[in-house]
């Protein structure tokens, strides 16, 4: 067979396994709905600065604490009204659209490469390796999440990049166990000895040979991260450890509206259901993604 009708074969085979990708995850619907929430989520976090009325930091004197546009009192110029300091929430929550995916994709990515490059090592050479490494794992695991990520800040300092390194390293065992487990399922397989025989250094049956064939479950476990993190960043927001004001980061915009809670509703509202909604979309895009890749779940 010639390169080239090895190269139309492939491509052959990758067009037929995204296409019964996608016919998996459609059949969830829930996963879909929440495919179409996180890409406004992304469109919005994008086009912010075209599609808010306005920016996200003016602060309107003669507009403090508007009510939304439909209840009495509200003004056309604010549909979803102003904060205590005249800030239009609207602008506020779309902008934080912003903060919510940055932390995501942060936080995820330095999960992601840690955890892989350890659970790789564990999994891979076992032994005393795997004993230390997993001891340590387990040390982290030990913690309630957001407790150790809060001390990680204090020894840190408050702020959004402090914040998003303590939960990535919050986050790097479970990625960590996971990668451990698909490898030492996958390194005693024939391809894997094959590729051995064959001549393979370690670095390359652990990174061409093993790795690619455990992608699956990881994929899954960033989806749900991603969510994982937008929460436990708006936690320490609201807690005052994450993003500082003036941010627009939806759980700082909590923390600023907690004593107007009674009187001015719509202050604590809003930035409870971008949060809510985002995170339930991604955890649905999750749940979607591993029944599409799980074959043990495929339906049909």
């Amino acid at each position: 067979m010639t390169d080239t009708a090895v190269k139309l074969s492939d491509a052959a085979i990758r067009r037929r396994m995204v296409a019964d990708f996608w016919y998996h995850f459609r059949q969830n619907r829930g996963a879909v709905a929440g495919l179409v929430v996180f890409i406004l989520l992304v469109f919005a976090a994008v086009f912010a600065p075209v599609i808010a009325p306005h920016d996200p930091t003016m602060q309107y004197r003669d507009a403090l604490l508007v009510p939304p546009v439909w209840q009495e009192g509200g003004r056309s110029a604010y549909l979803l009204g102003t904060d205590a300091v005249g800030r239009d929430m609207l602008s506020r929550l779309i902008y934080g659209a912003q903060y919510s995916l940055f932390i995501g994709i942060v936080v995820v990515s330095i999960a992601v490469v840690g955890g892989i490059l350890i659970g790789t090592l564990a999994g891979f050479f076992g032994g005393w390796v795997d004993t230390v490494i997993m001891r340590v794992m387990d040390v982290v695991l030990a913690f309630p999440s957001l407790l150790l990520a809060l001390v990680l800040v204090a020894v840190l300092g408050p702020g959004l990049l402090n914040a998003m390194i303590a939960i990535a390293i919050v986050y790097q065992p479970h990625f960590a166990r996971l990668t451990r487990a698909a490898v030492m399922g996958e390194k005693a397989r024939e391809y894997v000895t094959a590729a051995r025989v064959a001549g393979a250094g370690n670095l390359r049956l652990m990174f061409k040979t093993i790795l690619p064939n455990c992608l699956a479950p990881l994929i899954v476990q960033a989806t749900l991260s991603f969510s994982s993190a937008i929460l436990d960043a708006a936690a320490l927001g609201f807690l005052g450890m994450g993003a500082q004001p003036p941010a627009s980061e939806w759980g700082t915009m909590l923390a600023e509206a907690r004593e107007f809670i009674l009187r001015a509703w719509w202050v604590v509202t809003f930035p409870g259901l971008a949060i809510l909604i985002s995170v339930l979309a991604i955890n649905l895009m999750g749940d979607g993604l591993r029944d599409a890749l799980d074959p043990k779940l495929k339906k049909g």
